[in-house]
């Protein structure tokens, strides 16, 4: 399926940085629940991401990510997720994440 630079556009698609991670034992899969750096403008905002696979909580403390930022927030297990952090799935389904090349403002807005 096809769709215009108008649909594109609509997506807020930004970098940060993670401050915070924390097991989320409530979730059905394994996964951290992420609070992320976006900048002034944007704030601080948290996550749900099934990324036990290929990341400890070590590994991700001021890493930087790529996000949607404008989504509806999403109950997850009790957990109000306010972005969704972009991966790609590896040979066996396990998210590993996208970051820029090279360390960034956060808050840029990728397009």
């Amino acid at each position: 399926m096809s769709i215009d630079w108008d649909d594109f556009e609509k997506l807020d698609i930004r970098v940060g940085t993670i401050l915070c991670v924390h097991d989320f034992e409530r979730a059905k899969k394994p996964a951290f629940q992420l609070e992320i750096d976006f900048g002034e403008k944007i704030g601080i905002k948290k996550s749900s991401a099934q990324i036990t696979v290929h990341y400890s909580k070590q590994d991700l403390i001021n890493r930087q990510v790529i996000a949607v930022v404008n989504f509806e927030p999403k109950n997850i297990a009790g957990f109000m997720s306010e972005c969704l952090v972009l991966g790609i799935y590896d040979e066996n389904k396990d998210v590993i994440l996208l970051k820029p090349d090279k360390a960034a403002a956060n808050g840029l807005k990728i397009g």
